[in-house]
């Protein structure tokens, strides 16, 4: 089937510029929102019904925050192949959801090194969950959408007003195209960070 319609959006986002018209949306649409820490409380404070990605996973975020999303529950209900039988029973077996959309806005490396962070501030700007969601998210385009960075949320409120929710092949396929590129850009400015510094 190439029409999907989301059900259901993990956002885990680092600046909250710009969320609340669609967070709002998506709950008016009846979208099951998960959502981490700092993000889950912006959600909440709305007033919107929102679910704590630890109470999905039953899983702590540990680490001081460096291990929050990378748990099977979080990436099985993103990778998998909704019409493939054995990826559906496997999702059966280990009760994982669905999750048909991620957002997700990356830890700010680039502001971080242009404002002199220092070593430690910089490398904990490295995001890494951020990334394998928008990796992960874009790799299955043919069942999820991914939104990768605040640039593009005009774009996809305008196709959340218009479509319902109910998205193409074509509309995911074009932000995974987006997502590559974040992501493509983001591992450069770090490598060319980790190789400037030596």
């Amino acid at each position: 089937m190439h029409h999907k319609t989301i059900k259901s959006a993990l956002i885990s986002v680092s600046n909250k510029e710009g969320l609340e018209p669609i967070v709002n949306r998506l709950s008016s649409l009846g979208i099951a929102l998960y959502s981490t820490g700092g993000t889950y409380a912006f959600i909440d404070q709305l007033g919107l019904k929102v679910t704590l990605v630890e109470d999905l996973t039953q899983y702590p975020s540990i680490f001081g925050g460096r291990v929050k999303t990378l748990h099977p529950k979080i990436f099985g209900g993103i990778l998998n192949r909704r019409e493939n039988a054995k990826d559906i029973a496997e999702k059966g077996e280990y009760n994982i959801p669905d999750i048909d959309l991620v957002i997700v806005d990356l830890y700010p490396f680039e502001e971080t090194v242009s404002n002199g962070g220092t070593t430690e501030e910089i490398i904990e700007k490295i995001d890494v969950g951020g990334i394998a969601l928008i990796r992960g998210a874009a790799k299955n385009y043919n069942d999820v959408l991914t939104v990768s960075s605040r640039r593009y949320y005009k774009k996809f409120l305008d196709l959340l007003n218009s479509g319902g929710g109910l998205t193409t092949l074509d509309q995911r396929k074009s932000f995974a195209l987006r997502a590559f590129h974040i992501s493509s850009h983001y591992d450069t400015a770090i490598f060319n960070y980790m190789n400037r510094s030596g």
